[in-house]
């Protein structure tokens, strides 16, 4: 596991009593933890179980709402405890659907997450760090140096927040609007990797939220130590976010690989548990215009990909304010493509979704940062 991953938030559970901080957030909570806080107050283990489904089957925030628990219990909670979601600073909706809202968490830091929703699908884009530990040159987020991972409450609110504003409390068995998550938002997951597999135990628990393994994915640059943990302990969906096929080229567009270079990546990912022909990784490939986007790269693609069961994301790179780089041309991404399809893989172009309000992939950024240095510039003016 990365130094990163290792120095994330400690799943020691505190004792139920507010501090400077206030209440603390029962949000979070593995099923041991939360059974730990209420037989410090004095209640039977069995409470721990009404409490959970309170929390994340019927998304109660307000324990006076809980009637089956003793109004003496709500007491208790009430005094020690909060459910709590991220404070909502903006909440975006673009022109094709997609939402997109700005978190402000209980220590004044933000992140983003995003809602896409599909004819068949509705898929939630969350973020694990603020900023991010990498600085992918294409990338929005990556302009943003890594300032904290975020909680498990923190990440498990997005989700929760999601579904108070699609109205999918109690979790409803079918017709669901938010059917898929991607870890995918801001930072890199594998680098927050406690943090995001407490998370997602508790959005997979069939208690709870109760969403399937096969509907959520994990998308990471190549931190290859954790990969091989990922999909044993979560059993997810992976997603690699590779771009280029020769090292020179993501060396300089994803500087992890001169950590992890290609030929380690994919043999992580020829190692990934449980991956086969009907569950393939996925490779995300943005395209770059004079970067990485000739038919001879696309045919290395196919050829580094050959022994891999896979399938190719072709992303138009989304632009955002003084990028450096263009999007290839319309019939580049398409040629491409077919290429790919012709040697056997699937290679959809992704449809950008949320442009106007820079939702789309490669975007996302805290606003409240941009917003910071716009005041600096019209304060030096």
């Amino acid at each position: 596991m990365s130094a990163h991953a290792a120095s994330s938030h400690s799943r020691a559970f505190a004792p139920p009593a507010g501090g400077q901080d206030g209440p603390a957030n029962l949000v979070g909570l593995s099923q041991a933890e939360l059974t730990e806080a209420v037989l410090a107050l004095g209640e039977p283990k069995f409470r721990a179980g009404q409490l959970w489904h309170w929390i994340y089957h019927r998304g109660a925030t307000d324990f006076e709402a809980m009637t089956t628990l003793s109004k003496g219990f709500r007491a208790k909670l009430a005094e020690h405890f909060v459910v709590a979601r991220p404070e909502v600073t903006a909440h975006q909706l673009s022109s094709d659907g997609t939402r997109k809202w700005l978190l402000r968490f209980s220590d004044g830091n933000e992140a983003e997450c995003v809602f896409i929703p599909e004819e068949d699908r509705g898929t939630l884009c969350v973020s694990s760090q603020v900023g991010c530990t990498l600085t992918c040159r294409f990338c929005h987020t990556g302009t943003q140096r890594l300032v904290r991972n975020l909680s498990p409450a923190e990440i498990l609110g997005q989700v929760m927040l999601a579904r108070d504003t699609l109205g999918e409390w109690p979790s409803p068995k079918e017709g669901r609007l938010l059917t898929n998550i991607v870890m995918m938002g801001m930072g890199e997951p594998l680098y927050n990797y406690d943090n995001v597999a407490a998370a997602l135990k508790i959005v997979t628990d069939p208690n709870g939220i109760s969403l399937s393994k096969r509907r959520i994915t994990l998308s990471t640059a190549g931190v290859v130590p954790a990969m091989a943990r990922c999909g044993e302990e979560l059993g997810v969906n992976l997603a690699v976010s590779l771009h280029a096929t020769n090292d020179a080229v993501r060396d300089e567009i994803v500087p992890l690989n001169r950590k992890y270079p290609i030929a380690e990546l994919l043999q992580a990912c020829r190692d990934y548990p449980g991956v086969h022909n009907a569950r393939r990784i996925t490779f995300e490939y943005v395209m770059l215009k004079g970067v990485n986007d000739s038919d001879a790269e696309a045919h290395e693609l196919a050829d580094l990909l050959a022994d891999i069961p896979a399938k190719v994301n072709l992303i138009p790179f989304n632009p955002w304010p003084g990028s450096p780089y263009e999007c290839s041309d319309r019939d580049r991404i398409e040629r491409f493509s077919d290429i790919l399809f012709e040697r056997g893989f699937s290679a959809p172009i992704r449809t950008p979704r949320g442009r106007d309000i820079l939702a789309a992939c490669g975007q996302l950024k805290s606003a409240s940062e941009r917003k910071r240095k716009s005041e600096r510039e019209t304060a030096a003016a």
